[in-house]
């Protein structure tokens, strides 16, 4: 298997994606083509010590698709290091494709590359989200803002393909992201999806409320780009704000805490009370941590394709190439092949 990463892909490209791919290569054996800038690229190589003997490939790119610019600047720049990565991928020389570059260009990548799966209306944007005590999927984070009720439905059953796979749920549960439980609640892309998502075969449970994503009420939350992003950003915000405020309660503010707890009468119980407290605050903040996902992977291509964030470092680089791996070993595009031609037949 071999795994194509963008290498002039995001805010502090070349240098944090040759990082995390010389140290996922190192930990996991990964084969990996590097696409950009050859001179750039060696110069990075060449800050990590031998990496002579890892199997990591440089593919050069010539041109740059920067983060600024817009989606269609991949029709432009053909040999773009996203644009070069994607065909390595459509002529079978590798098996997946990372970048965490411009998401509206990798996007378009993507589908101009490797085109869509016969049948796929619109690829989307499949995420991992931070739920609890079922695990969750949110599809679309991104890939189509406006979208029609017959696209939900396929976004639905993409992720509840990609739900099976990932864990390992014979019949994932499926919900549409609403302002209400009830059916007539929601916009009319919503309430116009409802039926035929009931209809669909698919183990539908019906709308719910965005306090109710992180409950893992659904095991695929279903709904459309723009609001999917919201979703991810506000939570992403959220849980910086909440790591941000309980650093400085556990530093600044921990000397008012350590007095309190002195005069206290239970002191000497409060005290390891708090100190077994943080660890638990750090597993939650991993957890949640964006950069443990690595990206989304964007289902309805004919081709692992995934989108990593655009500040990734490292860490987030090496996620974002494990997930290809896993998207790979999966066999996504052959399943979700298989299932919309079935979808087809029967229809």
């Amino acid at each position: 298997m071999k795994i194509v990463v963008d290498a002039m892909g995001g805010d502090h490209a070349p240098g944090v994606v040759v990082a995390g791919a010389v140290a996922e290569a190192r930990e996991q054996g990964t084969e990996i083509i590097l696409v950009g800038i050859e001179d750039q690229v060696r110069a990075e190589l060449a800050k990590h010590g031998d990496t002579s003997k890892l199997p990591i490939q440089i593919v050069h790119a010539s041109q740059i698709v920067e983060m600024a610019e817009h989606t269609m600047a991949v029709k432009s720049k053909k040999d773009s290091s996203m644009m070069v990565g994607v065909r390595l991928v459509k002529e079978g020389r590798a098996d997946a494709f990372a970048t965490a570059g411009n998401s509206g260009a990798g996007m378009a990548a993507g589908l101009f590359g490797l085109g869509r799966i016969p049948g796929v209306e619109r690829p989307a944007l499949c995420a991992l989200y931070p739920a609890s005590p079922n695990p969750c999927l949110l599809i679309d984070t991104g890939a189509n803002a406006d979208c029609k009720p017959e696209y939900l439905v396929q976004f639905a059953t993409m992720g509840s393909i990609y739900a099976r796979a990932l864990f390992g749920i014979a019949r994932p549960s499926v919900g549409i992201v609403s302002t209400g439980e009830e059916a007539d609640k929601g916009s009319m892309l919503i309430r116009d999806t409802y039926p035929l998502l009931q209809a669909s075969g698919l183990n539908f449970i019906g709308n719910v409320e965005g306090k109710d994503i992180g409950k893992g009420l659904a095991n695929v939350v279903v709904t459309d780009g723009l609001t999917g992003n919201v979703v991810v950003k506000l939570t992403e915000g959220v849980v910086s704000f909440l790591v941000k405020t309980l650093a400085h309660e556990f530093t600044d503010g921990w000397r008012n805490k350590l007095g309190l707890a002195l005069m206290a009468p239970g002191a000497l119980l409060m005290l390891p009370g708090l100190a077994l407290l943080y660890p638990s605050v750090s597993g939650l903040r991993k957890r949640m941590d964006w950069r443990e996902v690595g990206g989304a992977l964007l289902l309805g291509v004919n081709g692992v394709v995934v989108i990593g964030h655009g500040r990734s470092d490292a860490k987030a680089i090496q996620h974002m190439i494990r997930m290809a791996v896993a998207g790979v070993q999966q066999d996504l595009v052959g399943t979700i092949k298989a299932e919309l031609a079935t979808q087809r037949v029967t229809a």
